[in-house]
């Protein structure tokens, strides 16, 4: 039996470790400076920037999600991002991705967003057959940019 809850404060190792498994299969072990501190602070923290789930397996999680919610102006309504999906190989096929997507799906109507998105590496091609199957496409006209480190510091100099 698959359940779908938010993961606790008290978790925060273990979402920590859900990262760390998730960087390991995106080849970007390298990339992950996130502590349990810092964790602690932006999910569970005075002022909170994002939720996690966790999707268990006879109580033991298998698998988990990190998510936050945006806001378009275009639609005038709040959309849910979904920055992290990530399930165990053990518990792969089962269901347990799709319980955790149906779940956050369920809470964007309910919350009113008007779309629910996430980005894919574009060699990861067991995820897009999935989101595909779901009846995702892709925002292929949209190119993602991102400023960080140095530059960042440096924009935010200028301001």
């Amino acid at each position: 039996m698959i359940t779908i809850r938010p993961a606790s404060e008290t978790e925060v190792a273990t979402i920590l470790a859900f990262i760390r498994e998730l960087a390991d299969y995106e080849r970007l072990a390298h990339a992950v400076t996130a502590t349990e501190a810092d964790l602690r602070a932006t999910l569970f923290g005075h002022q909170a920037y994002g939720h996690a789930l966790f999707a268990c397996i006879d109580e033991r999680p298998v698998g988990f999600a990190i998510y936050f919610f945006n806001y378009s102006t275009f639609l005038g309504r709040p959309g849910l991002y979904l920055e992290d999906l990530y399930v165990r190989p053990e518990a792969r096929g089962r269901g347990v991705g799709r319980r955790l997507l149906a779940h956050l799906a369920r809470l964007a109507v309910e919350r009113g967003c008007g779309r629910f998105e996430w980005s894919v590496l574009d060699w990861n091609e067991p995820a897009i057959r999935f989101y595909r199957s779901l009846g995702a496409e892709p925002a292929s006209e949209w190119t993602l940019y991102r400023l960080s480190g140095a530059p960042l510091a440096a924009l935010a100099r200028e301001g």
